[in-house]
């Protein structure tokens, strides 16, 4: 089967179906696109305009969801659980995830002090909830990795740039989503999920949103200019 996987540089959504199909040893050809300037070839395969589109023996198949369903599917090494109910709870702390995904939009967007700090609290519920589901493994199931862990590591990965800019105490004093968020962040299917210069990236996209943590990073890098 032929895979091709139409990405974008900082699409957490992207990066979902990179780290399934990394977990199951596939192989795929990748090619990125300028979401601020869609090409025609890709509105024809993306009816929404966004990625990630797989494109499998020249069928596209578009929304994350959608994606790593279908690898679940016709793919090696499956990332769900065998038990019914057991992948239905998954399907629902996936869910979970891209709501977390949301406040994440919500908090670099936020333009005033107190929506921003509406989406910082909104966060920290968030993985406070979490802090209160996850056992004493380093994945969200324990030891075996799964989908849920999949749709996690990019929004950690977020947090990475965030701590770069400040402390604003979202996942302070969690100590369960830390030992989480430590053991994704060295898992290599996660680390190679993005290119190496993402954080920057990441960082160079915030500072050009009009928002309150734009301004924030502003701040911060006149007080500490980086090194030249």
């Amino acid at each position: 089967m032929k895979l091709h996987l139409i990405s974008h540089d900082l699409c957490p959504y992207v990066q979902r179906a990179v780290i399934s199909l990394s977990e199951k040893g596939v192989t795929f050809k990748r090619t990125y696109v300028d979401l601020a300037d869609k090409p025609d070839w890709f509105l024809a395969i993306s009816p929404l305009g966004k990625t990630p589109v797989l494109v499998a023996n020249d069928v596209p198949i578009f929304e994350s969801a959608v994606i790593l369903e279908y690898l679940e599917e016709t793919q090696p090494n499956p990332l769900h659980p065998d038990d019914p109910l057991e992948r239905a709870q998954h399907r629902a702390w996936m869910e979970f995830g891209s709501a977390t995904l949301n406040d994440i939009a919500g908090f670099y967007s936020a333009t005033d002090e107190k929506t921003f700090v509406a989406k910082t609290a909104a966060l920290r519920g968030k993985f406070e909830r979490l802090e209160s589901e996850l056992g004493i493994g380093a994945y969200f199931d324990g030891e075996r990795f799964s989908l849920v862990d999949v749709v996690f590591g990019p929004v950690f990965r977020y947090f990475d740039t965030f701590d770069r800019i400040g402390d604003f105490g979202i996942l302070s004093g969690l100590s369960k989503v830390g030992r989480w968020r430590h053991a994704l962040n060295g898992r290599q299917s996660v680390t190679e999920a993005v290119a190496p210069d993402y954080p920057n990236l990441l960082e160079r996209f915030v500072a050009r949103r009009s928002s309150r943590l734009s301004k924030i990073l502003q701040e911060s890098r006149r007080m500490h200019p980086p090194d030249r």
